[in-house]
């Protein structure tokens, strides 16, 4: 699975870091750093994760191409 964060839309609520927190990380109040390509057992943190996020910034890919977006 491939995810891209769009980090001009992401806010820093955080959302994605509580439930998916081997994936995505906050440093200081609001810079998030993530994992791009995270093992596919973490996919149902990472959707939950993409999910909760309030605006939208998390889009999840599978690596074949065929898009499963979370986010858009």
């Amino acid at each position: 699975m491939r995810i891209v964060v769009d980090l001009n839309r992401c806010q820093g609520y955080a959302q994605c870091v509580y439930l998916a927190h081997e994936v995505f990380k906050l440093n200081g109040t609001e810079s998030l750093t993530y994992d791009p390509n995270p093992d596919d057992a973490r996919r149902l943190e990472v959707e939950r994760a993409a999910a909760a996020c309030p605006v939208r910034a998390i889009m999840i890919d599978r690596l074949d191409g065929a898009e499963r977006g979370a986010a858009s």
